[in-house]
């Protein structure tokens, strides 16, 4: 059901939502949250969800990663979200915690008539010579070589990117200086980046809306985007030297290894991961939250909120193309609810509630 909303902005989502729900179910507490495009419909999907179990209203605004660290950094919010984990001394500078809540991956997709999803074959290096505007027709040698068989057009490249600050662009970027020392010499990674070539779109919409439109185009979307509106993705060699395409089992293989509970603020980066099957582009989403929150029944209901989607959204997330948190990570997530979020100095998570 979540997918017809797709192509809505999270506060007319939400304003649907209210239309529908004036019964008086939903007149509890209300929830409110911000930030990145990458979770974006399976947060919907969730909140929808539970609303209807709970009559809790979540209120999420899929504004990006930056606009959702600011918010929750200013106190305006219950909840940020991020794609791009922050930083140990950032988390401790602004009193907040962060932990996983969905796994997903980042996808190149092209729009080349006569070229269907798949066939079309790039490595990162590849990819981030397009990205610095080195390699700007179709038809270049080193596109061709990897494609033999494949008739590609002296077309211009259209690169587009994200034009506001973005979790997704820091996945994609952090991917890009992996692969080419010549990206990360010249553009780096991060949230927002000084990019060498292209044009922009707002949000995983917006850029999803270039690439379909524009024929010759090449951009990169959120998966559950990229399915949605039927784009095309690239695939893509990994780290152990085979091309794989995005899928959840793909995803999951780049994830089943990482490291959580000895990462510090549990900021696991999952791109470029060794692996057969792994794909190099996957990320997780992360929520943010204050240590010292000011109403212990409202932070509890968050909490209730995620703790309901970590163990009763699971199949919501597959069916919309993410991998749920694992149930291990989960429980050390859960640990740290209990000995780092306090209202008035008394601890707002309590075990399983």
């Amino acid at each position: 059901m979540a997918r017809r909303y797709y192509g809505l902005s999270a506060t007319i989502f939400f304003l649907l939502m209210g239309a529908l729900y004036t019964n008086g179910s939903f007149a509890g507490i209300r929830i409110t949250g911000a930030g990145a495009t990458f979770p974006y419909p399976i947060y919907a999907k969730w909140a929808y969800s539970y609303g209807k179990v709970t009559g809790v209203r979540i209120n999420y605004q899929s504004i990006g990663s930056g606009g959702g660290i600011q918010q929750i950094k200013a106190g305006t919010v219950d909840f940020g979200a991020s794609d791009a984990p922050l930083e140990t001394e950032e988390l401790e500078k602004f009193g907040l915690i962060q932990f996983p809540m969905v796994i997903g991956g980042v996808v190149p997709v092209f729009n080349l008539k006569g070229i269907k999803g798949g066939q079309l074959r790039m490595t990162g290096e590849v990819l981030a010579s397009i990205y610095l505007g080195k390699i700007r027709k179709w038809d270049d040698p080193r596109l061709v070589a990897l494609n033999p068989g494949l008739k590609l057009p002296s077309r211009s490249i259209t690169v587009v990117h994200r034009s506001d600050g973005s979790g997704t662009t820091w996945i994609f970027t952090r991917y890009l200086s992996q692969v080419s020392d010549e990206w990360k010499k010249k553009a780096g990674f991060g949230k927002a980046v000084q990019w060498p070539a292209g044009v922009g779109g707002k949000g995983n919409e917006g850029v999803a809306a270039y690439a379909k439109r524009i024929n010759g185009a090449l951009g990169y979307v959120e998966y559950a985007y990229a399915k949605q509106n039927r784009l095309n993705p690239v695939a893509l060699k990994n780290r152990d030297g085979n091309f794989v395409l995005p899928s959840a089992q793909t995803f999951e293989a780049a994830a089943s290894n990482a490291d959580w509970e000895h990462t510090p603020g549990l900021g696991v980066v999952l791109t470029n991961q060794p692996g057969r099957d792994s794909w190099p582009v996957t990320g997780a989403s992360f929520i943010l939250m204050r240590k010292d929150q000011s109403n212990l029944e409202k932070a509890q209901e968050v909490l209730k909120f995620f703790d309901w989607c970590y163990h009763n959204g699971r199949q919501s997330a597959l069916k919309l193309d993410y991998i749920p948190v694992p149930l291990n990570v989960v429980g050390i997530v859960e640990k740290l609810w209990a000995y780092s979020l306090k209202a008035s100095g008394r601890p707002v998570w309590l075990a399983r509630q």
